[in-house]
């Protein structure tokens, strides 16, 4: 099985057509942020873009989407926040929105909220040989929450519950110059950062293992 993951579109969706294989892939994953402060509109919009491509597609709305942009994602059956699904040997689960932030972005939670809707969704796949937590925020301290500054922004109840649980990836997004990989114990951890400069995650998946590589497409 091979899957493709992405996020921080931000209404820019044109890009991932250059992606290789994108029609071909068993799955699309989104990372969050399909749109900037837009809503129904402009997220459907987004997705009927892509679903030109590859309708097979699961994801969260980022902190920059508007609550209804996670609604029309329950509506069309796409929504991995709090929730997960099963494909064959693989669990994928998430959360969307992120972390308390100083801009008061329209898709925001408590690390509480936060730790409640990971444990929900993770609860559908734990018994899965494989597990995948797409994550909006990243976790907190990792090479994928840093800012320019250096600070780290990241969830620290996404932290927690990798620590604990330890899936075998983490798909995140939300900091744009923190693209890049990173690790707590068994889980890597992936941010592809902002879909327009390029980057895509590739996901394959056999019977003795998962692989996991950040791209840039050309």
């Amino acid at each position: 099985m091979r899957i493709i993951a992405f996020g921080d579109i931000h209404q820019q969706e044109g890009r991932s057509a250059e992606i290789p294989g994108l029609t071909a892939a068993a799955l699309l994953l989104l990372t969050g942020d399909l749109t900037n402060f837009g809503g129904r509109g402009e997220a459907a919009a987004v997705l009927a873009g892509l679903t030109a491509s590859n309708p097979r597609i699961l994801g969260v709305a980022g902190n920059l989407d508007r609550p209804e942009v996670e609604a029309l994602l329950v509506e069309q059956q796409r929504s991995l926040h709090g929730r997960g699904v099963v494909l064959g040997q693989v669990g994928i689960f998430g959360v969307g929105g992120s972390n308390p932030t100083p801009f008061h972005t329209p898709n925001e939670f408590s690390e509480k909220e936060l730790e409640k809707l990971l444990s929900a969704g993770h609860e559908a796949v734990r018994h899965c040989p494989f597990r995948i937590l797409v994550s909006h925020p990243p976790p907190h301290k990792t090479a994928t929450d840093r800012l320019a500054t250096g600070a780290h922004v990241g969830s620290t109840a996404v932290r927690a519950f990798i620590e604990a649980q330890q899936p075998d990836l983490c798909l995140c997004g939300h900091i744009h110059e923190a693209r890049g990989l990173d690790a707590i114990g068994r889980t890597r951890i992936i941010n592809p950062g902002l879909r327009q400069e390029g980057g895509w995650i590739e996901i394959t998946v056999a019977e003795d293992g998962i692989r996991a590589d950040l791209h840039t497409s050309p």
